[in-house]
């Protein structure tokens, strides 16, 4: 079998109602780009908790053999999630989305052009239209501000957008550690670390009217700690 030449990797926790759609979209775009592709639908679940989404998605993995299923007892947020699923791709280019609809699908191809045209190690969306709330865009502003204080030189904006693209090398030379909502801003500080070929290209960021979201006020100061801390590992690690 051939090496597909783009893995999608799509975070479906909780989407069960939803993940179909997304899942008929992204591969009427990746058909039409004419790619050989595989699509990782990352099901994961809390024990205990009533979800379908792992039933869905092994149901539509079923259908194409191009679709694979990673179903398993989280052990981690978001995270752990993209981990699992990056770890059993076998594309050339590795693409991460969330499932939920916020992000159109079609933004894969965008960016995998992006990628290819550019030579890019890896490429991103920004969000240059956001549909959520004006407190939710002021903590995006702030959080960004304050990564590009703490990490300067970065070519890049808007730290957790997605898809995210990077080639397979790329993403060989990282050791991804967190299992929680930081492991956007971890993957953009490896990419500065390692002097990675960078590109955006803009995206509107859709309103999610499906379920509330997963990122509570607690996860602010995930993220700032894991700010600081990340801050002070690479201070040290330059000694």
């Amino acid at each position: 079998m051939d090496t597909p030449e783009i893995s999608v990797v799509v975070l479906a926790y909780r989407s069960a109602s939803t993940i179909q759609n997304f899942v008929d979209s992204l591969i009427d775009s990746l058909e039409k780009e004419n790619l050989l592709w595989e699509i990782v639908l990352v099901g994961n679940y809390f024990s205990g908790v009533e979800d379908q989404t792992p039933e869905v998605v092994r149901d539509i993995a079923a259908r194409d053999s191009r679709i694979k299923a990673v179903v398993k007892i989280k052990k981690g947020m978001m995270g752990w999630d993209m981990k699992s699923g990056l770890q059993v791709t076998t594309g050339k280019s590795l693409a991460v989305i969330d499932g939920d609809g916020q992000m159109p699908s079609s933004d894969v191809i965008r960016v995998y052009q992006l990628m290819k045209t550019n030579g890019l190690d890896l490429a991103k969306t920004y969000r240059a239209k956001r549909d959520d709330s004006f407190y939710r865009r002021l903590i995006s502003v702030g959080y960004n501000i304050l990564f590009k204080m703490l990490f300067p030189g970065i070519n890049a904006w808007d730290m957790n957008s997605k898809p995210k693209i990077m080639t397979r090398e790329f993403y060989e030379k990282m050791n991804l550690e967190s299992n929680g909502w930081f492991i956007d801003a971890e993957i953009m500080i490896f990419a500065r670390r390692l002097q990675a070929r960078i590109g955006e290209v803009q995206t509107v960021f859709l309103s999610m009217d499906s379920r509330p979201s997963f990122v509570k006020p607690f996860s602010i100061l995930e993220f700032l700690g894991n700010l600081f801390w990340y801050r002070v590992k690479e201070f040290f690690a330059k000694k």
